[in-house]
């Protein structure tokens, strides 16, 4: 444990700017996400899906959730399709499912969300020890604004990306990329914090530093297992990391 926070405390020291994940990092979204899915699904007359399934498929944007749900529903008990005959219904319903769960989405975005333990104290902290922000999400800019403004965190960052904001979405690492190119900082020196393998795809391949919480969705797979600079529990830790390791080299 120790050895672990004395690598947090050195990774800390050499970063100028931290990226951070929205869903599943800084709020805990399951529950929009399971009330606008419910309300569309029954828009379109298909059958529920439990809220423990949609947490295995967020984190890969809003559009690969929805293919999934409805890959999911249009599943025939003790049947499988022909995943050429599921790709043809899945497409079929794509546009008025898209245009439902858009509709009620924006209804009820942050109603049915929190934010985790310590997120707004462990930014503040990261703005305090002097280090740019940005918030780069899969989920797309017209829903993840919104959400940070209701959830009092837009004012932390520098810059607000979603999904749609570049050609390719996380694991992919030109999110990040771009994302450092905004904050002015060296990919090596701008920790990506995240709660998924996603995150750390896309920022092992950008060539930046990544740290993964421990308490978010991650598909449904042990975090630990995900190859990563290190773990936190709380967002605060990062900036405590940073204290401890700029008073160790005094």
């Amino acid at each position: 444990m120790v050895m672990e926070q004395d690598r947090l405390a050195a990774l800390l020291t050499r970063t100028d700017a931290a990226i951070v994940d929205l869903d599943g990092t800084m709020v805990d979204t399951l529950g929009d996400f399971a009330e606008a899915l419910g309300r569309m699904l029954r828009d379109l007359q298909l059958p529920a899906i439990a809220p423990a399934q949609i947490a295995r498929m967020v984190g890969k944007g809003s559009e690969h959730l929805l293919r999934s749900v409805l890959k999911q529903v249009l599943t025939p008990d003790g049947q499988a399709l022909a995943a050429i005959e599921m790709e043809a219904k899945v497409e079929a319903l794509y546009p008025r499912a898209w245009e439902r769960y858009e509709h009620h989405y924006l209804a009820i975005n942050g109603q049915f969300a929190t934010l985790y333990p310590g997120v707004a104290e462990g930014l503040q902290a990261l703005r305090g020890a002097g280090l740019a922000l940005a918030c780069l999400t899969n989920k797309p800019t017209a829903f993840a604004r919104p959400l940070l403004r209701a959830k009092g965190l837009e004012g932390f960052f520098d810059h607000v990306f979603g999904g749609d904001a570049f050609a390719r979405k996380k694991p992919d690492p030109l999110p990040l990329q771009k994302a450092c190119e905004a904050l002015g900082t060296a990919p090596a020196r701008t920790l990506m914090v995240g709660d998924s393998s996603n995150d750390a795809q896309a920022a092992r391949a950008a060539g930046c530093p990544v740290v993964l919480v421990t308490y978010g969705y991650n598909h449904g797979q042990p975090v630990q297992a995900v190859d990563a600079d290190g773990f936190i529990h709380a967002l605060p830790e990062l900036a405590a990391a940073r204290g401890a390791g700029h008073a160790a080299a005094r």
